[in-house]
């Protein structure tokens, strides 16, 4: 069994998969501002400065930390917040990992699924594509360098692309469940997603299996905002509404970030089932079924 460090240990994704891990007989410890368990240890992003004993026998690392990209409206400020928060603790993790000379197995980090950027489009977009030329192309192109940069001292990298993530509480879904659920914008962007638990296991399939690379982190089943929409209002037996919420107001409301609610393409997901992974939820119906079964 593996031992494993945690960045983000204590959000959405890294509270179920230190779940899972910990049910898998793996060891975690988790870096976190404000350390309250025994297996928490503190840093300070701000101060570039992290508690050594979090390295302890550690084998690889899960790097989740990073500022919403959603939270908040990105004005400048923000946008240097959302864009440092995931390069410079990368930076601080390889500078430790560095000078401590540690001989991980593996550095596996997040990325987004805005990689490619906020368009609509038919491609359907591959490992191998370009970055966006965008806001969240810029982002996830910086915060993948950051990552790889573990390759230079003979650290295997795997980063995950990862869509929006379905969750029974908390995340997107949370926001999406009004009282009458309705398309955004044009209907017609997708909207790549997954399953939490499909992208712990993920994440777990990556230190199991050896597995390194790039890889898009999204189910198999694609979906616009549309049928997306229309799926969740069965699921969740609440009322779709075929009206769409007006572009303007989306604008007017979020600003710049709109983007990410307007515009969206599809990505395969062939590479990571060729690696021998197998998604739970492949399919929107019972992934959401799963989480809101009576």
């Amino acid at each position: 069994m593996a031992k494993i460090l945690i960045s983000g240990g204590t959000g959405l994704v890294g509270t179920q998969l230190t779940k899972l891990l910990l049910e898998k007989e793996h060891s975690v410890n988790i870096l976190t501002r404000t350390p309250d368990a025994s297996n928490e240890f503190k840093w300070d992003i701000s101060k570039q400065t992290i508690d050594v004993d979090a390295f302890k026998d550690v084998e690889y690392i899960i790097h989740l930390a990073g500022a919403g990209i959603a939270d908040e409206r990105w004005s400048d400020k923000r946008k240097k917040v959302i864009i440092d928060s995931r390069v410079d603790s990368a930076n601080l993790l390889f500078s430790k990992v560095k000078a401590l000379n540690l001989p991980l197995k593996g550095f596996i980090s997040a990325s987004g699924s805005g990689y490619y950027g906020a368009i609509t489009s038919d491609k359907i977009f591959e490992e191998n594509d370009a970055a966006g030329n965008d806001f969240l192309g810029e982002v996830c192109e910086k915060w993948e360098a950051a990552a790889l940069q573990f390759e230079s001292i003979n650290i295997p990298v795997s980063i995950l692309r990862t869509g929006i993530v379905l969750s029974r509480t908390g995340g997107a879904l949370e926001k999406m469940k009004t009282p009458v659920i309705a398309a955004l914008g044009s209907g017609k962007q997708y909207m790549p997603w997954i399953h939490l638990d499909d992208l712990c296991q993920m994440y777990i399939h990556q230190i199991e299996e050896n597995v390194n690379g790039v890889f898009n982190a999204v189910a198999p089943e694609h979906h616009t905002s549309t049928t997306f929409s229309k799926q969740l209002a069965k699921s969740v037996s609440r009322p779709y509404v075929g009206i769409n919420v007006p572009s303007f107001m989306l604008k007017l409301a979020f600003g710049d970030m709109a983007k990410i609610l307007l515009e969206g393409s599809r990505l395969a997901s062939d590479k990571i089932r060729k690696h021998k992974f197998t998604f739970q939820f492949p399919e929107l119906a019972e992934a959401l079924n799963n989480l809101f079964k009576k």
